[in-house]
């Protein structure tokens, strides 16, 4: 029997409009009516998926089979050691080793199988070794909720010392001594609110605030320059952002700002030692970003003089510093690439290996190292480490990530334009065995993202050719609202422009049928989170176009969360989607959010997967519109929840195995469609 949740009548009432919402009261999560009903639905899901059993059991085997027995990550070095991230032989979770400068053996400084012992999942917050080498800062999350506690490893004892901080988030940085340590906490809808500074070895309740922000639009950020000589805490919403300054080196310092916050602008600070003086990428004044210079003492826009001037088809990305050249990620033509520009002005680029594939800096460097680790990959190219000369630019290969049993000469990517029904064109991705293209076209699998500016990657996974092997595509659409075409790129996909997300992506699909890459009664799509949203439009306003769907974490009952600012990651994100108290920006959500566009009728195969400790995208908005297409449904649609009631994540499962496994299963239910 399918699952049929309880129901509880309300009416949402809102610019004229009237809403029946009949299962609002999932909202509480403590409701034990919840639990029951998504333990009703992870055991109809564990029921339809034991049909599949043995297709997931190989697929679990070969993607394990891929993966290399022992590994270990490119060393990097921090004050007087080098440090290198170790996966022991069997190990779900790494270790943390280092070694001296001077040289002798690497020993163990942090193992996170350990510290998961007793837990059935782990991810880390932060990881980071103080500048002397005594102290690891690390923070733990056992649930998926991303709550972090924080801890400090005292390296010569291999203890953690007694002070453990509760309730932290992402970011931190050291002061140059290794005897402060900022961190980061959140407030009740998990934005990152307040900066603290805690002195080593003293009582928690000592901590000093150091910054704190009022504004529910704005969060915060925490990072050191690469020089170390600065703490940098960023104010930012969705396109504002402001930073503040304090010396690594006297952190009692108050927090000094750089150039108040302006709506529309944002500049991100970085430290130059070599002349003292901080250089900043910014927008103001170029919509694709430039970069400019201004001195430590007076660092405010009055006296920012150019470096590099914007480029119109270029977004400057991101800015570090290395032995006083400035490194940027940059993006073009739908593909990531690394500038160097040196002291004297001079510059030089490197780009992927492949030509759809992505570059991107590797490891932590520290600001003197005068040679880059850079690594490469593709969708069917596996991790290369390489190393870029700063005066020179000569690019030398370190090492490649070797994948057991895969040789990537059987395999291609390539990067192709789509038009758009405005005119647009819009990059795919998508990769394939060579020689196994079908007249007619092959089954194929699209992924889609499209918010925040944020790029879909090309990254291999060792589970791709397991899909490639079977016959498929495997395509990924850079569509607008994502930062494949730069800062451009998103604004046409954000607020009243969010539709071109959902058209590009249906436009991407279509063009790889008429071209003969997917056989028209055989194209599946899957997104997580943002992705998830776009995966759940595709089945809901363009059901015949899809085999299947895969919705992770899917955010489909966007508009009622954005009606309450009491929502994890709520008001903070007005500037992405818009903010339905306004009448105008209420019909943009109510026209696309799946849950306020129900329907019955044919509909393709779906699996949606909820989590029910996941801030991201609450439990609740998967098992509602899972609830709702239940009730309608007169057609028999085939429609499976993967509830996850105990420990999990936005992403799913933690750790080697648990990773896998959970790809695996998803995968398993795709190719039985």
């Amino acid at each position: 029997m399918r699952p049929v949740a309880p129901v509880e009548p309300f009416t949402r009432e809102l610019h004229g409009v009237r809403t029946d919402d009949p299962y609002r009261w999932m909202k509480v999560r403590e409701d034990p009516r919840l639990r029951d009903y998504l333990a009703e639905e992870r055991a109809y899901y564990d029921a339809a998926m034991a049909a599949h059993h043995e297709l997931r059991t190989a697929l679990g085997a070969e993607f394990a089979a891929r993966l290399p027995v022992e590994d270990d990550s490119v060393a990097f070095r921090r004050g007087p050691f080098r440090y290198v991230e170790h996966m022991p032989v069997g190990a779900e979770y790494g270790q943390l080793l280092r070694q001296s400068t001077g040289g002798g053996d690497y020993t163990v400084v942090l193992d996170a199988d350990a510290v998961a012992k007793g837990h059935d999942y782990l991810r880390y917050g932060v990881c980071q070794p103080s500048p002397d080498g005594r102290y690891i800062a690390y923070s733990v999350d056992f649930t998926g909720d991303e709550v972090y506690e924080l801890r400090f490893r005292d390296t010569e004892t291999g203890l953690d010392l007694p002070e453990r901080i509760p309730h932290t988030y992402y970011g931190s940085a050291w002061s140059q001594q290794s005897t402060v340590y900022f961190y980061v906490v959140h407030d009740h809808a998990y934005r990152p609110f307040q900066v603290y500074r805690h002195a080593i070895g003293t009582p928690v309740e000592q901590d000093v605030l150091v910054y704190a922000e009022a504004d529910e639009r704005h969060h915060l950020q925490l990072a050191a320059t690469r020089s170390g000589a600065w703490v940098v805490i960023s104010s930012e919403s969705c396109d504002t952002n402001e930073q503040w300054l304090v010396p690594a080196g006297a952190p009692e310092t108050p927090a000094r700002l750089v150039e108040p916050r302006r709506r529309g602008i944002e500049y991100f600070t970085e430290h130059v030692a070599g002349p003292d003086e901080l250089v900043l990428l910014t927008n103001d004044g170029a919509p694709e970003y430039r970069v400019v210079r201004a001195p430590v003492a007076d660092p405010g826009r009055a006296g920012w003089i150019e470096v590099l001037p914007g480029e119109p088809g270029t977004r400057l990305r991101q800015l570090d510093v290395f032995a006083d050249h400035l490194v940027l990620r940059c993006q073009r033509d739908g593909v990531g690439v690394l500038r160097v520009i040196r002291p004297d002005g001079t510059s030089f680029e490197h780009g992927p290996q492949d030509d759809c594939g992505m570059i991107e800096l590797d490891r932590p460097d520290p600001y003197d190292t005068t040679a880059l680790v850079v690594s490469t990959e593709s969708l069917v190219a596996p991790r290369r480490w390489w190393l870029v000369d700063l005066a020179g630019g000569d690019l030398r290969p370190l090492r490649q990530t070797r994948v057991p049993g895969y040789d990537p000469t059987a395999y291609a990517t390539e990067l192709a334009w789509v038009t758009a029904p405005d005119g647009e064109r819009v990059p795919v991705t998508f990769a394939y065995r060579i020689g196994a293209r079908r007249p007619g076209g092959n089954p194929c699998l699209l992924y889609g993202y499209g918010a925040y500016e944020r790029c879909a990657l090309p990254r291999f996974s060792p589970t791709y050719p397991s899909l490639l092997d079977r016959g498929y595509v495997y395509a990924i659409a850079h569509v607008r609202g994502g930062g494949e075409g730069g800062r451009r790129w998103w604004l046409d996909g954000r607020l009243g422009h969010k539709h071109h997300t959902f058209t590009d992506f249906v436009a991407v699909r279509d063009w790889l049928v008429a071209q003969g890459w997917a056989a028209p009664g055989r194209v599946a799509c899957r997104g997580l989170s943002a992705g998830g949203l776009l995966a759940g439009a595709a089945y809901t306003f363009w059901p015949e176009r899809w085999s299947a769907v895969i919705g992770e974490a899917p955010a489909v009952d966007l508009l009622n969360q954005m009606l309450d600012p009491t929502v994890p990651l709520t008001v903070n994100e007005y500037d992405e989607w818009g903010d339905p108290n306004d009448p105008e920006q209420f019909e943009w959500i109510r026209a696309y959010s799946p849950y306020e566009n129900l329907s019955d009728g044919p509909k393709p195969p779906l699996l949606v997967t909820a989590t029910m400790f996941d801030p991201r995208v609450a439990v609740y908005e998967p098992a509602k519109w899972v609830a709702a297409l239940r009730a309608l449904d007169t057609h028999g649609n085939d429609v499976l929840m993967r509830a996850e009631l105990g420990p999990g994540a936005h992403k799913g499962p933690s750790g080697r195995r648990g990773t896998l496994s959970y790809e695996a299963e998803l995968l398993a239910w795709l190719l039985s469609r």
